[in-house]
């Protein structure tokens, strides 16, 4: 088999294992515009072929139509290489995988100027490659052919493993995530506020002035939470895809408050009253009233934790490869 090329921008961490799974599948090329600062490859145990190649977004398409490639696959990233990237496979009569995270259509003029490109490389691929079900319906009604879904994964050894516990109060609720509008953070703030919850500690992980925070320390805060919230809003030009620390979290055993724009609640990882809450995005009052639920309700947090754990566990790097690979039959 010729190799597969994958264009995208960057490898971060967290999917290393990822593409290691998918590179044991098929002889994998990946080519990466995003910098070499950018790219956690070289940390892929055991997959030296995962290494990737920088490229700048204008060289997909020749790489593309060289006809080298059993499959060329691109996502979204970037503002050149997904249309360079399709273009050169048709011109190579290769066939093209789109990696799609969207689930509606952004409103900003570039993204409405995009939009028939968009619906046209859902039409003309070879098959599209989703996050989940919320993607996949979204791309079948742009007129995709042939959906799969890879699902949204972590290492879930890594998240699931003993570590210490920062616990800062009788009852800690977690955010973990960029201080953006999207977020929805000012949504959280508020909420707690009306839920005016006794010995309880709200946690912001990786506040403004201190960058991301390392894996083991976000480990180790959610040991000691007792819920995730991930308030996330749609603007005109963001819905949230998914929301790796949903899954993070559930391996942990700790239940997550989702929004209705979170991918992980609409693509079937957070399920209601099941593994976690999901509350409608953009209302403090509702947040509230689920907050002061799992802070009053200790045998609801952990009923909600324990079944997080079982429904997380199948989401694995190994499935999201399994994903890709069903497309390159």
């Amino acid at each position: 088999m010729k190799p597969v090329l994958l264009v995208t921008n960057h490898v971060p961490p967290d999917r290393t294992g990822a593409f290691a799974a998918l590179a044991a599948r098929v002889p994998l090329h990946l080519a990466l515009f995003g910098g070499p600062r950018m790219h956690a490859t070289a940390g892929v145990r055991g997959a030296q072929e995962v290494a990737g190649v920088p490229i700048a977004q204008r060289e997909a398409y020749a790489l593309a139509a060289s006809g080298d490639f059993s499959f060329v696959v691109a996502g979204t990233a970037g503002r050149t290489a997904l249309p360079a990237a399709f273009a050169g496979a048709r011109h190579s009569g290769t066939p093209f995988i789109f990696w799609s995270a969207l689930w509606h259509q952004p409103r900003s003029a570039a993204h409405l100027v995009a939009a028939p490109l968009i619906r046209a490389i859902h039409a003309g691929a070879h098959a599209v490659v989703t996050y989940g079900p919320h993607v996949s319906a979204f791309a079948r009604r742009l007129g995709a052919r042939r959906v799969h879904e890879a699902p949204q994964a972590v290492d879930g050894a890594f998240w699931a493993a003993p570590a210490p516990a920062e616990r800062r109060a009788g009852f800690q609720a977690l955010f973990a995530g960029r201080d953006a509008p999207e977020k929805g953070l000012a949504v959280l703030r508020a909420a707690w506020r009306q839920a005016a919850l006794e010995d309880a500690n709200l946690v912001i992980a990786g506040p403004p002035g201190e960058g991301p925070l390392a894996p083991e320390r976000v480990r180790n805060l959610l040991g000691g939470s007792d819920v995730v919230v991930v308030p996330s809003l749609r603007t005109r030009t963001f819905r949230e895809p998914w929301g790796l620390i949903c899954n993070e979290a559930m391996h942990r055993h700790v239940p997550v408050i989702a929004s209705t724009e979170v991918g992980a609640a609409a693509g079937g990882l957070v399920r209601h009253e099941r593994n976690g809450l999901v509350t409608p995005a953009g209302h403090p009052r509702a947040l509230a009233g689920a907050l002061g639920r799992l802070h009053a309700e200790h045998a609801l947090r952990e009923r909600l934790g324990a079944a997080a754990a079982r429904d997380a566990a199948p989401y694995t790097h190994a499935a999201w490869a399994t994903g890709f690979a069903q497309a390159f039959r």
